[in-house]
């Protein structure tokens, strides 16, 4: 089958499912801002990695093959349920509702098995890959069962090894040669989680101005406005199009090598330092004119500074150059951090606007002419 006739639209059920996580950032945010210390912190990271290779899964299956069709849609609709579940058990993911959480997941694992296994009928290639990869997935979901009657450092050791199992499971077992994507859909996807997790920034703005609308708050917000602005300026300008070309391009193992490479692993980053950014931008809100403590100066500055290092992976691995103004960026946003528990909050992410703003007033203004070639090939004929 050729990359033509295997591309289809995203649809409204892949979009309706996707809600979930939605919801499931913002609930990363809310365990991170409840648990606000450095356990906390890496405990929110774990949950959002397990989260993340879920909704991995759930990409590549819907890259295969049009999902939105008879008993197909019903088991995605019983997915997003179970997703939900997991979700709303986030914040207690390590306490009380560790096993609700870990429950809810194993069952959204299982139901992308059985549903990947339906639509391999007929497929011996990719049902053989299925099975070679079903091991591994089943036994990262229900060691984060085992995890929830661990405590403490157990409990911890458990989910690393959980997530190890999960995240090297395709390396160790092989991808093998059934594995296909579709993909001008499935660059979609990963643009459309990028967005939902910039939403969540958004959502931050608003639950940290709360009803003190001051002037200081007020600019805080703007401040927050523009970083959020140049992170998705970042993504959806040039770097989109530049991944998505080389996806298109590759063919065969090279083609899923990549997919695998440059979005399953190297997307979680950039999620993870939005969220990250989130974080701290909703402290930084609360207390505009403190300065920040380490752990939510480390997320303003460290998680911006993240996102930006994964888009120079992600880059590199799609097109084998070195973005180095964002390379840049990335280091001057990190050593912000110990100006960033000196200063006042909104002084911080002042700096931290300023940084990003700089990097893309750069390769905009400097790469003009390139970068409308880019976004308008049509104009290079």
């Amino acid at each position: 089958m050729s990359v033509e006739e295997r591309e289809h639209q995203v649809t409204p059920l892949e979009l309706l499912f996707d809600l979930a996580f939605v919801f499931a950032f913002t609930q990363v945010t809310r365990f991170l801002v409840d648990d606000p210390t450095w356990g906390g912190v890496l405990r929110g990271m774990l949950v959002l990695a397990a989260l993340w290779w879920a909704w991995a899964g759930y990409a590549w299956l819907t890259s295969t093959i049009d999902v939105d069709d008879g008993g197909v849609r019903l088991a995605m609709l019983a997915s997003m349920a179970a997703m939900l579940g997991a979700a709303l058990a986030v914040p207690g993911a390590f306490g009380d509702d560790a096993l609700l959480f870990a429950g809810a997941y194993l069952l959204v694992r299982v139901l992308h098995l059985v549903l990947y296994s339906t639509v391999a009928r007929g497929d011996h290639d990719l049902r053989g890959s299925v099975l070679r990869i079903a091991p591994t997935e089943l036994l990262g979901a229900s060691l984060l069962v085992v995890a929830a009657f661990a405590s403490g450092d157990g409990r911890i050791a458990l989910w690393l090894v959980a997530l190890a199992i999960d995240y090297f499971g395709p390396i160790v077992v092989g991808l093998g040669s059934g594995w296909r994507i579709a993909p001008e859909h499935f660059a979609e996807r990963h643009g459309l989680i990028v967005l939902i997790a910039l939403g969540e920034s958004v959502i931050s703005l608003g639950v940290g101005a709360g009803f003190e609308l001051i002037p200081k708050v007020l600019a805080t917000a703007a401040l927050g406005i523009v970083v959020v602005s140049a992170l998705w300026w970042l993504y959806f300008d040039v770097a989109a199009i530049f991944a998505r070309s080389r996806l298109v391009q590759a063919g065969g193992l090279e083609q899923v090598r990549l997919a695998l490479d440059a979005y399953s692993y190297l997307h979680l980053p950039m999620v993870a330092g939005v969220v990250l950014f989130a974080f701290g931008l909703e402290e930084t809100l609360h207390h505009v004119g403190e300065p920040l403590d380490g752990v939510h100066a480390v997320a303003l500055c460290g998680g911006a500074g993240l996102y930006l290092l994964a888009h120079v992976a992600f880059l590199f691995r799609t097109t084998g150059r070195v973005f180095r103004r964002r390379t840049i960026g990335a280091v001057a946003l990190f050593a912000l951090v110990p100006a960033a528990v000196a200063v006042p909050a909104y002084v911080a992410l002042a700096l931290v606007s300023a940084t990003c703003t700089f990097v893309v007033a750069y390769e905009a203004i400097r790469h003009r002419e390139h970068r409308l070639v880019v976004r308008h090939p049509e104009l290079a004929e």
